[in-house]
């Protein structure tokens, strides 16, 4: 079982020991103290009441800043640190690389039995090629380490295939982590690929590297004791992609109908890439969202017929033979939402939406605005595309058979009463959230007003509208009834908990 530790950061040794029973209590299975961090640290007076009562077992770092640490003295004070360390009975010991073999001639071989030796090796820079890193750990290993780590960086998602690829063939226990945001899924993953530990931190300001998740997400959201070899992996392919509370709504939504798959934020930088490098049948399903959902066309081998002729796809499956299907599930989940939204008296036909023959502009050419801009002719609905970009307007209106406006002409058209806007731009998107694409003045022209926008769940573009007196929509609507065919899609068949997904939106969002 992949362990889960809690690095403890702090200043002093009383808030450390504090911190140790807090990782105790969170659900930690081992703590590593970083002496490092300690202000005026005395080893012989601190070491004792730092591991005496301590609540879980320890590992012990004393890393110096040439390996990214803290510490800035010499290395003979450092080797004795470490060696009291083990003679007062901790139960790992962390040394660098660098520094390994003068630290095993300095102990002369006087390891006590529990001690376990981890010799680390920390990049900062890069993700090294998969010989390199084979190499390095074939490296590490001739010293006598019993315990391999080694800590990259992430220039872009695709390097964490590479430590993946290493750690499924490592002899003796491994730790394999990739740093930075785009790294997040060596951590998260290291149960599947056979990772001796992950950390996990208390809170978002005692972090000890980047792209650290914390354990309340590890153990809460992620669920990683429950993360093995044959678990599935999905995930939102997007950039940005922290503010998406996807990860939170479809990990819990897995975890309530016993669906062995974990879904991850996946922050990308090319789609076609991303799906080539990481093709196995394991990683069997994603989300897309901006800036791919166009992009996601291209890389499917075979498409729904509505994402096709929409020309944008939110969701691609990988089916057992490796083939990917893409399919649009925010079409219905945005339309469906403005019809809602719209209300009033229904006709006797139910196959006639509120929709049809009303003026709808939609704000934005890309993948959710082309799904709303398909969905709302298919339903009755006079459509005017507007986008910062005049030509994707006009391409889009052009297929639908609908009128292009530039963005910036929105703040003078009103050619008639009981309009409706759909925002399908980024803008007013976490975090950049003062953004509107069309001024309060210009939004009393409405009737309702949808942004597909829900982080935040109220936007600028809905308040504005409110406080015009026009009905709004929020895109957490869209976001719950997309999420539906997802996971669907994801499961196989398996039928959403629609209940479940409404009170974690009404939480997250």
């Amino acid at each position: 079982m992949t362990l889960l530790c809690v690095p403890l950061v702090a200043r002093t040794v009383e808030e450390m020991v504090a911190d140790a029973a807090a990782a105790a209590a969170a659900g930690g299975d081992l703590v590593e103290i970083r002496l490092d961090f300690i202000q005026g640290f005395r080893p012989r007076e601190h070491l004792p009441l730092l591991l005496r009562g301590c609540p879980l077992p320890a590992l012990v770092t004393y890393r110096p800043s040439w390996e990214g640490g803290q510490y800035e003295g010499d290395d003979t004070t450092r080797f004795e640190t470490l060696r009291l360390a083990m003679e007062l009975g901790v139960d790992y010991v962390d040394i660098e690389l660098k520094v390994a073999d003068k630290f095993m001639s300095f102990i002369s071989g006087n390891k006590p039995e529990k001690c376990k030796l981890i010799v680390s090796s920390h990049n900062y820079e890069y993700t090294p090629s998969c010989e390199d890193l084979a190499n390095l750990v074939a490296r590490i290993q001739a010293i006598g380490a019993d315990i391999v780590k080694v800590a990259t960086t992430a220039k872009d998602i695709v390097d964490v295939s590479r430590m993946f690829q290493v750690m499924v063939h490592c002899q003796v226990p491994m730790i394999g982590l990739v740093m930075s945001e785009k790294g997040l899924m060596s951590r998260v993953l290291a149960p599947k690929f056979g990772g001796y530990l992950t950390f996990g931190i208390l809170n978002a300001a005692k972090t000890s590297a980047s792209g650290q998740p914390t354990v309340e997400e590890l153990l809460n959201i992620y669920h990683i004791r429950h993360i093995g070899p044959d678990t599935k992996v999905l995930g939102l392919i997007a950039n940005p992609v922290k503010q998406s509370k996807s990860p939170i709504l479809h990990n819990k939504c897995l975890q309530s109908v016993g669906y062995n798959a974990v879904y991850l934020p996946l922050l990308g930088d090319n789609l076609a890439s991303f799906l080539e490098t990481y093709s196995s049948p394991d990683f069997s399903g994603f989300s897309c969202s901006l800036p791919f959902k166009v992009d996601a066309v291209k890389c499917c081998d075979e498409h729904d017929p509505v994402a096709k002729s929409i020309g944008a796809i939110n969701t691609i499956i990988r089916r057992p033979d490796g083939k990917l299907v893409g399919y649009n599930t925010d079409y219905i989940g945005a339309i469906s939402a403005i019809e809602d939204g719209i209300g009033g008296p229904r006709s006797k036909d139910a196959a006639i939406s509120p929709l049809a023959g009303r003026l709808i502009v939609v704000a934005g050419a890309g993948g959710a605005g082309k799904a709303i801009a398909y969905g709302a002719k298919e339903k009755g609905a006079r459509v005017v595309v507007a986008n910062r970009t005049y030509e994707k307007a006009a391409s889009l209106a052009n297929a639908i058979g609908g009128q292009a406006l530039r963005l910036a002409d929105l703040e003078t058209f009103r050619p008639e009463e009981g309009m409706i806007l759909a925002n399908a731009t980024s803008l007013g998107m976490y975090p950049n959230t003062d953004g509107t694409p069309i001024s309060k003045k210009a939004l009393s022209f409405y009737d309702m007003v949808f942004d597909a926008v829900y982080a935040p769940k109220v936007t600028r573009l809905l308040r504005e509208g409110e406080e015009c007196g026009v009905k709004v929509v929020s895109g957490v609507e869209m976001f719950i009834r997309q999420a539906i065919g997802q996971f669907e899609h994801f499961t196989g068949g398996i039928e959403a908990p629609e209940s479940l997904m409404r009170e974690i939106a009404a939480k997250y969002t």
